[in-house]
């Protein structure tokens, strides 16, 4: 992995988190933007890494409902 996907990655994990906290769904797009204003690059993995981490947190909630019914 990058230091480019890295550091992206860890932002991307801070912001859903602080989303969440805040009840704040545009945040992680405002920090997109922002980046963006500097660096598509960092950017593009920031958006990859929220996308792959709230994909990865529903199917990981729909498995443990699927297994808590049995």
């Amino acid at each position: 992995m990058s230091v480019v996907d890295e550091l992206a990655d860890a932002l991307a994990k801070d912001a859903i988190e602080a989303a969440d906290r805040l009840g704040d769904e545009a945040l992680i797009n405002d920090m997109a933007r922002i980046l963006g204003d500097t660096s598509s690059t960092s950017q593009e993995a920031f958006l990859t890494s929220v996308r792959v981490r709230q994909a990865t947190s529903r199917a990981r909630r729909f498995l443990e409902d699927r297994i808590a019914r049995g």
